[in-house]
């Protein structure tokens, strides 16, 4: 097996749910041979097949051919295309057609059958998944932990620090291995859509190689360290750090021109050269393409596109100085020429730190203050306040007072929804960073106080990095794990529409009840509303409690009621005691007062309960 496959397998076993064999897709199936058929007997099958299914066999025997005949000769025409070739033949044996159709079109997969699949798969295959986290985890947290216990004297002290250092060398030779891969791939061939004269490599090979030469200078650097600590080497730190040099040498090699490029619309260029830009020659379009960057116009995504790109070359050349005067102190520092502090020596991390979180937060502030600019009710304010704000004070040329200005046209939805989410990136963005410079501050922090003779564990400088993995671990874990899906038979959703239900019981509405004498029973009445023109009185099951019998009760009998049945109220047997005088209130209807109006006085007499109860981003 392929270990491309072999890997798939074993991170989307899980995902891909059972065989293809019970929705009927199996290919070997469809052509009617066994899975160990050789190419030979795949191409007879085929044949034999075709006789019998194409379409226009089926028209010459007489028969009508239907869209269920296509379909199933087109599946046996894919099933034919993907068993005689031996590589597709592989990949079906490993992953399925499914899994084929995952590779082929990744974003053709419906989500929610990957959930279901996933759901229903057995803990088996979520384990793989779960043990490829932790592999992940364990393979960038080895060396920190092996470094850690080195330092402890763990080990020994007599311990290599080549030795100790071999997962740094592993991940070295992986790495080289791929550098080799893509200069050893050629170059990439042109798709068929594109002309010869308009088709640029996008990764030429003098890109591969600069990439490989920058790589080589830190794997040397990182051999010669490892010869120092271990004493093999009497060098000074100052020559051991040469590959260092180089390397930085390299990146403001590369991005110095990123950071002066010129960015040219094609109409700036027409106008310069006086001819349209088709009519450019491939030397004039090699010349351009090494001074300037062209983009369509000033508005289009691409003039954003190389804006970042400048932007973020400017940022590099500025990181890439600091850290190379950090490394002239820790030079100084390391061959004795000065003896400083070591939280002297990280001064420009400090600086850089600060800065970093500086301009996100300028980045930010320039955000919301053209969001504000464009839809002040974004952040709450009234756009009348807003309007009487920019107008408050201003003087015209002659001293008096200026005309307010003409009011900003209104933004559509789209625009408004845009500026939320470009507010809401960029306040991401600086909480993003500004959380990752201070967990990178305390780890720096832990690192000085043990370089200073602290006496804790050296492991106690990476237990924030060990923290956040074992929180990820764990939460991944669970959501890994803990997913089931859940059954729906039998289960019945309210979706809100009381329309179709059974309307036959006419409702409850409590009323205020009368003040009945404390010895007297309480008994329950029907309501007699008064009659309707199409009503008659036929028997009903009205029920006395006292008498034991059914008694008549009114009921509508028009096909179309307008009304709900007549409802059941609660009365005294024997008439209420009239209130006084002085407590009688007229009735007050609540819904035709005016809002806000304030409510008649009541007095202090009980009453009944009528309701029932109571843009400069530094990575």
């Amino acid at each position: 097996m392929r270990y491309d496959l072999a890997f798939f397998l074993c991170c989307c076993k899980s995902f891909l749910g059972s065989d293809d064999d019970a929705d009927g897709s199996d290919f070997y199936a469809q052509l009617g041979i066994t899975r160990e058929a050789t190419q030979d007997e795949i191409k007879r099958a085929y044949k034999r097949q075709s006789l019998q299914m194409h379409p226009d066999k089926l028209a010459q025997r007489g028969q009508q051919v239907t869209e269920a005949d296509q379909a199933n000769f087109t599946k046996m025409k894919e099933a034919y295309e993907v068993l005689s070739d031996p590589h597709k033949r592989e990949t079906y044996d490993t992953i399925g057609a499914r899994g084929m159709k995952w590779l082929e079109e990744p974003f053709s997969v419906d989500p929610q059958e990957l959930a279901h699949n996933f759901a229903t798969s057995s803990a088996l295959d979520r384990s793989k998944i779960f043990s490829i986290f932790v592999g992940v985890a364990v393979a960038v947290l080895i060396l920190p932990i092996l470094v850690c216990l080195h330092v402890d004297g763990v080990f020994g002290d007599e311990a290599s620090w080549f030795a100790t250092l071999t997962p740094l060398w592993i991940w070295d030779a992986f790495i080289l291995f791929y550098h080799s891969r893509v200069i050893m791939m050629g170059p990439i061939a042109r798709p068929d859509h594109i002309p010869p004269e308009e088709w640029v490599d996008p990764l030429p090979m003098r890109k591969r190689i600069f990439s490989l030469v920058r790589f080589v200078l830190i794997v040397l650097f990182e051999l010669l360290v490892a010869l120092k600590l271990d004493g093999l080497v009497r060098w000074p730190w100052a020559f051991i750090f040469f590959p260092l040099y180089v390397w930085e040498a390299t990146t403001l090699y590369k991005k110095l021109p990123l950071a002066r490029m010129r960015i040219v619309t094609v109409e700036d260029l027409e106008t310069a050269l006086g001819k349209p830009f088709s009519e450019f020659t491939v030397a004039e379009k090699e010349l351009i393409g090494k001074r300037y960057s062209v983009v369509s116009s000033a508005t289009s995504p691409d003039f954003d596109a190389a804006q970042k790109l400048k932007t973020r070359a400017r940022h590099d050349i500025v990181k890439s100085i600091f850290r190379i005067v950090f490394v002239l102190l820790m030079l100084a520092q390391l061959d004795g020429h000065v003896s400083l502090n070591w939280w002297l020596v990280f001064t420009p991390f400090w600086v850089l730190t600060a800065l970093i979180c500086f301009a996100n937060y300028q980045a930010f502030a320039e955000v919301q203050i053209l969001a504000a600019e464009k839809d002040p009710t974004l952040f709450g304010l009234k756009k009348e306040d807003v309007e009487k704000q920019a107008g408050y004070g201003a003087v015209g040329a002659n001293g008096e007072a200026a005309p307010p200005a003409a009011p900003k046209p209104e933004i559509s939805e789209e625009e408004r929804e845009e500026l939320k989410a470009q507010v809401m990136a960029s306040g991401s963005r600086l909480c993003s960073k500004c959380c990752s410079q201070g967990f990178f501050l305390i780890v720096v922090f832990l690192f000085l106080a043990k370089l200073q003779g602290a006496g804790f564990s050296s492991l106690w400088i990476i237990s924030p990095c060990l923290m956040v993995a074992g929180i990820i671990l764990c939460c991944l874990g669970c959501a890994i794990f803990g997913i089931t899906e859940v059954p729906t038979d039998g289960v019945e959703f309210d979706t809100g529409d009381s329309s179709g239900g059974d309307n036959s019981s006419p409702p409850i509405i409590p009323v205020p009840p009368t003040q009945p004498a404390p010895s007297q029973p309480m008994t329950a009445m029907p309501y007699n509303p008064p009659p309707a023109e199409n009503a008659t009185a036929p028997s009903s099951t009205g029920w006395d409690p006292e008498k034991g019998e059914a008694r008549k009760a009114f009921i509508s009998t028009d096909p179309n009621p307008t009304s709900v049945a007549a409802p059941v109220v609660i009365q005294s047997t024997t008439p209420a005691q009239p209130l006084p005088a002085q407590t009688q209130q007229p009735p007050v209807d609540l819904l035709d007062s005016e809002p806000g109006a304030a409510a008649p006085a009541v007095a202090d007499t009980p009453q009944p309960d009528v309701l029932g109860g109571s843009i400069h981003e530094l990575d």
